[in-house]
């Protein structure tokens, strides 16, 4: 059920006012213009529009209830011409019970009932189709309110479950690694259960936050990489650059380990030689670009190298649902060197707990 209109204050003012126009209009044009007595002129003008506006009151009320669905028009205008024949029909037979002895006054009721009716009608049914329209628009957006909740809550536990898939790939492969580690090197093994440890430490702080600077980004990323160092030794290393004024700029937590994870299983899985992942950001346009290079030999690829799978896939989801574009992730291949760039708009209205 909508609220009612009158229940509403710049509606219920303009119900008042008019109300009061129309009460002195009514009795200034019968006392003063057609010259009745004063006590017919008042009592015919708060009759005929004390009962006039309860019966605006009426549509008003009834439309906030009840609002058929198949042809509304013209159930509106049946709805208001009915009412305004039973608002014509009281008028005329409490003036008839009050003045029935006037014999000039109840014969001239009797000949102005088209014209009163006339006017009642617009008044009743311009106010049914008002109303109407009102209430329709109020469900309009209470329903589109509902909708974007609905579809802001979607989004978030999409988002969510997002990031959760990521930490279980991210753990198969790190327990797989430590695994292969504890019997040949045990040392390095319990260094990067550590390192795990303290990775998934920072990570679970960062649950609750849709938005982090890069700068915290960055060192749960050095956590990441300082475990697979242990895993793959003097094999991997990495050059981070980025530039003065992006430190601060805001990127959603954990983007960038699934393209670094990416970058070294292609990178590093099919080969014996040692490779470097550059990692660099900088700020175009109010917009933070961060690119990851990995070098790749592709006479060793299965097939040709594309950049897809469940990592890339769910970075291109997240950004999705979070800018509704689908041109922020992007990768190229130029001589054997494979790049993935992310681009984040900085959204300048982003709340502080969000962050």
């Amino acid at each position: 059920m909508a609220t009612h209109l009158l229940k509403e204050k710049p509606y219920r003012w303009t119900f008042v006012i008019g109300f009061i126009v129309f009460l002195n209009l009514h009795r200034v044009i019968l006392y003063n213009w057609l010259h009745l007595r004063l006590t017919i002129a008042v009592t015919e003008s708060l009759v005929h529009n004390i009962l006039l506006f309860l019966a605006v009151a009426a549509i008003t009320q009834m439309q906030a209830y009840y609002r058929p669905v198949n042809r509304r028009y013209v159930n509106v205008a049946v709805l208001t011409t009915v009412v305004s024949l039973i608002w014509l029909a009281s008028v005329y037979c409490l003036l008839k019970a009050f003045f029935g002895n006037e014999v000039i006054y109840t014969q001239w009721l009797s000949d102005t009932l088209p014209i009163r009716f006339a006017l009642g009608w617009m008044l009743i049914t311009g106010t049914g189709f008002i109303s109407f329209f009102m209430y329709e628009m109020e469900e309009t957006r209470e329903v589109l309110a509902r909708k974007e909740a609905a579809e802001k809550l979607s989004k978030e536990a999409e988002l969510y479950k997002l990031r959760q898939q990521l930490q279980p790939h991210f753990l198969f492969n790190s327990l797989n690694s430590i695994n292969a580690l504890v019997s040949i090197r045990p040392e390095e093994a319990r260094q990067m259960i550590q390192k795990l440890s303290d990775f998934l430490r920072g990570t679970l702080k960062k649950e609750d936050q849709l938005w982090i600077p890069l700068k915290e980004e960055l060192v749960y990323l050095e956590l990441y990489l300082d475990i697979e160092k242990v895993r793959f030794r003097h094999r991997l290393t990495t050059t981070v650059n980025t530039a003065e004024d992006v430190s601060n700029m805001q990127i959603p937590p954990m983007l960038l380990q699934p393209v670094v994870e990416n970058a070294i299983k292609f990178g590093l899985y099919d080969t014996t030689e040692a490779i470097n992942i550059a990692i660099e950001a900088r700020k175009e346009n109010e917009v933070l670009i961060v690119s990851v290079s990995n070098p790749f030999d592709p006479s060793l690829q299965q097939q040709p190298y594309q950049g897809t799978g469940f990592g890339l896939n769910s970075i291109s989801r997240r950004l999705f649902l979070l800018f509704a574009r689908q041109d922020l992730l992007e990768t190229k291949i130029n001589d054997n060197i494979f790049t993935t760039i992310i681009k984040v708009p900085q959204l300048h209205d982003k709340n502080s707990s969000d962050r």
